[in-house]
């Protein structure tokens, strides 16, 4: 990673259902660090499962059920149809580059990705790196089922594809961005992992989410750009910080005091140039009420609390991106304009001292 020195960036979903107005709002407040914009108030359409796992859906291994999208394993030809996905998949391992264009997002399904693409191939202006994310395999995991209700993530097959299918859709997004010759950042998105730990899925081991969300990130390397995971409730922060990845975003603004358990493996993180995306700025109505100084201190309470546990406060705020808690797609337009402006204002601040 780079010394990202408490630059801001934003997360990745916006309420707007144009292009546009997203592309406006990310242009003004995050120039350094802009990402393309998730569009979820555009309709189903602009969902995870046809965003990332479009090419089950082609194969057949992901099919309409009524209003739902379930796994087809009760289908005669299930063995066929997962044949012709590998098929694919091992077309791009063994360096097929035209294979990996059917791992693409639609255009119909991520309208803010490809106009993010144009405006980019237009000028990148004052960018220093590029933002992507995808759904990460956990989170795919547990949202989808097959037609029985059981969630894909316990059927060991299907989880395999869903990692799969997730690495080379991070594959292409990466290949995508970095065209345009800056550096550039995948996501994870696995709010997902807060499950860890609960009785009733206690089948879901540490180890089996840290080797799915490695196997993604590798995805995102082959690609050319670096990987990063966020999450967006308490978690196991020693997860997070022994997978490979090279950023941790976590909401720090409700949940700084989860990851204190955790700050030896923080540490090691951090000693190996690992970077710390700080969520100090939340994506709730909470935001009306704070202002960028108060934040700047929330903020900096936090580091205090690490320095005293031996962490070094100049290494923190090198090692850092300041960004909101979450997305913003949910919320109303002038909250997220909000958020995004109290976000660049708690950069400013930080980078001021």
């Amino acid at each position: 990673m780079w010394q990202t020195t408490s630059l801001p960036m934003a997360i990745g979903s916006l309420p707007y259902r144009t292009a546009e107005p997203a592309l406006a709002l990310i242009g003004r407040e995050m120039p350094l660090i802009p990402h393309w914009p998730q569009l979820p108030l555009r309709g189903a359409q602009e969902g995870f499962v046809l965003q990332n796992l479009n090419l089950l859906m082609e194969v057949g291994i992901l099919e309409r059920d009524g209003e739902k999208i379930v796994f087809a394993t009760d289908a005669p030809d299930w063995p066929d149809r997962l044949a012709a996905f590998y098929m694919v998949y091992l077309a791009v391992e063994e360096g097929d580059e035209d294979a990996l264009s059917q791992f693409a997002m639609p255009k119909e399904a991520a309208t803010g990705f490809y106009a993010f693409l144009d405006a980019m191939a237009a000028g990148t202006g004052d960018a220093v790196c590029l933002k992507g994310q995808v759904v990460g395999p956990l989170t795919a995991g547990f949202q989808l089922t097959d037609r029985t209700g059981r969630p894909a993530y316990y059927d060991e097959q299907i989880r395999d594809v869903i990692v799969k299918n997730l690495a080379m859709t991070a594959r292409w997004q990466a290949r995508a961005l970095t065209a345009f010759g800056l550096k550039t950042l995948v996501f994870v998105d696995e709010p997902g992992i807060s499950i860890f730990g609960q009785s009733t899925y206690i089948t879901v081991t540490r180890e089996m989410i840290i080797e799915d969300m490695n196997t993604v990130l590798e995805g995102i390397r082959a690609g050319g750009a670096d990987g990063g995971i966020h999450t967006c409730a308490a978690v196991d922060g020693s997860i997070l910080f022994d997978s490979h990845t090279g950023v941790v975003s976590f909401d720090a603004y409700d949940y700084f005091d989860s990851m204190l358990p955790y700050r030896a493996e923080l540490k090691r993180f951090l000693e190996r140039g690992g970077v710390v995306a700080w969520g100090i700025v939340p994506t709730s109505e909470a935001a009306r009420d704070e202002t960028p100084e108060k934040l700047a201190a929330r903020l900096d309470a936090a580091w205090v609390q690490l320095a005293e546990r031996g962490i070094d406060r100049e290494t923190l705020r090198n090692q850092a991106l300041i960004t909101p808690a979450c997305g913003t797609g949910t919320l109303p337009e002038d909250l997220a304009e909000h958020i995004y402006r109290l976000t660049t204002e708690v950069s400013r601040l930080v980078r001021a001292e």
